[in-house]
């Protein structure tokens, strides 16, 4: 039956919410957006190739989902061109193997429904939705801006929390009201404290699929209730990341804990410097894509690659 806080511009028909939900548990990468060096100080472009190509190793490795144009993916960067082709990339890449999700968030409501509208026609399957960053909404004012793109969006919506990066906290009170949203599935909760896993599950009376945005959590997360991690680790070392995740959902707490302990330096070295920084220098390393990344961020700084280094040889990832 209906909820009263369906969306009735586009409502999202219960099949879809329902599979969907059903899709977004365990290891859900969110990818990097490889790209060609610049000449002469211009910006670097998108190269699309490498990027199919990460798509076909993330399904053959066992990835459950792929995040595409995220904070990972440097959406705030790019050009809406260029942010549009990575989608459709993906999109027709991954051919509804797994759940295709596009980060559609941006710091005004009419540009998040904008690009929520412009990343369904494409094909994406949600839309993952970030607070408003930089002007510090309320919690009313963050209610009423999720409420407003649920409303006009024709797929289902994943709410993103990271207050590190947003200046802005999406309290697990203001989750609840808008878990009664029919087209409001999830949530990708980035703070770090697990303790809001118990909270979200307690004042949600509309149970919504939890997942974690911070990787060296992810375990103790799904361990306490939550189903997945919207994770950076996975860029590298895709197959571990699902197999922890899945030991995790399963109950082999032990088991998982020792895939983990391989991963523990993965999670940390990999935000030496900003991400996606790390990350996309890590693929470098390995050959994945070129080492190239939108301005202003730069190249992974010398002093920090022997550290990342040893961290994906304790993953076992190979390197060039």
């Amino acid at each position: 039956m209906a909820s009263n806080n369906s969306s009735p511009n586009n409502p999202v028909s219960d099949s879809l919410k329902e599979s969907l939900k059903a899709g977004l548990c365990g290891s859900i990468v969110a990818i990097v957006t490889p790209m060609q060096p610049s000449n002469q100080g211009s910006m670097p472009s998108i190269d699309l190739a490498r990027l199919k190509q990460l798509c076909q190793w993330h399904l053959a490795e066992g990835t459950n989902g792929i995040v595409v144009m995220g904070t990972t993916g440097e959406s705030a960067s790019v050009s809406e061109v260029d942010y549009l082709k990575a989608i459709e990339v993906v999109v027709k890449t991954v051919a509804k193997r797994v759940p295709v999700i596009a980060g559609t968030g941006a710091i005004s409501t009419t540009k998040t429904m904008d690009l929520t509208t412009k990343a369904a026609a494409l094909g994406a399957d949600a839309a993952l939705v970030v607070t408003p960053y930089y002007c510090k909404p309320s919690q009313e004012g963050l209610y009423l801006h999720f409420k407003a793109v649920a409303d006009n969006s024709s797929v289902p919506l994943i709410l993103y929390n990271v207050p590190g990066r947003t200046a802005c906290d999406l309290l697990p009170t203001t989750v609840a009201r808008l878990a009664e949203y029919e087209n409001i599935v999830a949530i990708k909760e980035a703070t770090g404290d697990v303790s809001r896993v118990k909270e979200l599950i307690e004042v949600c009376k509309t149970p919504i699929q939890l997942l974690s945005g911070d990787d060296a959590t992810a375990r103790e997360f799904i361990q306490a209730g939550g189903h997945g991690v919207i994770s950076v680790t996975a860029n590298v070392a895709p197959a571990l990341m699902s197999q922890m995740c899945q030991l995790a959902l399963d109950g082999q707490q032990k088991q998982a804990a020792i895939v983990d302990q391989k991963l523990s330096d993965l999670h940390r070295d990999l935000f030496l410097e900003a991400n996606p920084i790390p990350v996309k220098w890590a693929l470098a390393a390995m050959g994945k894509v070129e080492d190239a990344i939108m301005m202003p961020l730069t190249s992974l700084n010398k002093e920090f690659q022997p550290a990342v280094l040893k961290a994906l040889e304790k993953a076992n990832v190979k390197t060039q």
